[in-house]
């Protein structure tokens, strides 16, 4: 199992919880961007910087992801795919995307998208604040305790 970040839109914030817990548990991680990112020296962080362009990073994540593979994103297509795929998705407010909400996710998401596109003003989220990545990071913290579980060493 690794995990996978949608690196352009993820906060710092996230980025440095995901960091420590790859040096804690050993587990790769990797940053998916269209553009150079920063990341601490660590055997167990990477990063794949990918061409311009709508949804190629989405693209790339979903072609290398295995089945049981992490992926970070608040891309809610992006999270379908890969729950359709065998993958688990976290987004970085700390909600766990499951086969049992990730249709109505991206239905009220289609839904805002439709609004916003014929004028209405749906507003946006908040800020990124602390009890988010709190969240995050306790959600984090119960999935990859769940896969040392589920996995016989």
């Amino acid at each position: 199992m690794q995990i996978w970040v949608d690196a352009d839109a993820c906060p710092k914030l996230i980025k440095d919880v995901l960091f420590r817990a790859a040096e804690r548990t050993k587990i790769t991680v990797t940053l998916v961007a269209n553009h150079s990112l920063q990341t601490p020296p660590s055997r167990y962080i990477k990063l794949l910087q990918v061409s311009s362009g709508f949804d190629v990073a989405d693209n790339e994540i979903v072609k290398r992801l295995n089945v049981d593979d992490l992926v970070i994103t608040g891309d809610i297509p992006l999270a379908y795919e890969v729950i359709n795929k065998g993958g688990h998705a976290i987004n970085p407010r700390g909600e766990r995307y499951t086969v049992a909400n990730i249709k109505e996710r991206l239905q009220m998401r289609d839904l805002m998208e439709s609004l916003r596109s014929s004028g209405i003003d749906t507003g946006g989220f908040a800020a990124l604040n602390s009890r988010d990545v709190q969240a995050f990071a306790n959600q984090l913290d119960r999935f990859l305790a769940q896969q040392k579980v589920a996995k016989p060493v």
